[in-house]
């Protein structure tokens, strides 16, 4: 990545970007914007002796930022206890924590976002996405307005995701069992994927 600030600018709330940018050359991490994956927001990896971040470039200035703090927990407990800790375990949730204070205020998150993000803090989990209220919150801002929420979908509703077409099933806790309608094969879908209508 360029040494420059420029890419901090593009992506996150203004209010975050210097100490994002702080971050990125206290730890001397490779960051790589990447295109957008259905299957995670960021990434942290640890090879050839070097730290790397991802985080997808489609996502909203506030999801970008709790995604780029997650990854950046994951470097710093990966730095202080390398392999001997579990990867979203009790650690890493202290580490996002305490990456996360400097931005919990009203000047970076509109209000509905930094209460959802504070209460996610208490006890992170592997993915915003598994917290429905803080990811609600976050997907308000994104600007793919063509997508929606499965879990706002009626039961029987069909929808596309990743190019095939599913008609959704019963809910089952945080997954929807649905049928791909071409093969009738089923699968759980995440109740927060963001599916096109069909």
């Amino acid at each position: 990545m360029q040494d420059s600030i420029t890419i901090f600018r593009k992506y996150l709330p203004d209010a975050a970007v210097d100490y994002c940018y702080q971050l990125w050359q206290q730890h001397g991490f490779d960051f790589k914007i990447t295109k957008a994956r259905s299957s995670k927001f960021g990434d942290y990896r640890f090879s050839d002796s070097r730290h790397r971040i991802t985080v997808n470039g489609d996502l909203n200035p506030y999801a970008f930022l709790v995604t780029y703090l997650h990854e950046v927990a994951h470097l710093i407990t990966f730095s202080k206890y390398k392999r001997k800790v579990e990867p979203h375990g009790k650690e890493w949730k202290k580490s996002f924590r305490e990456v996360a204070q400097p931005v919990l205020s009203l000047s970076v998150f509109p209000a509905d976002v930094l209460q959802a993000l504070q209460q996610y803090l208490i006890n992170p989990k592997a993915s915003s996405c598994t917290d429905p209220i803080l990811f609600q919150a976050l997907h308000q801002f994104d600007t793919q307005t063509d997508k929606v929420l499965l879990a706002n979908l009626s039961e029987g509703a069909v929808f596309s995701l990743n190019g095939r077409a599913f008609r959704k099933g019963e809910t089952r806790r945080t997954r929807v069992l649905c049928e791909e309608v071409k093969s009738r094969k089923k699968y759980l879908v995440h109740t927060q994927a963001l599916v096109e209508i069909k």
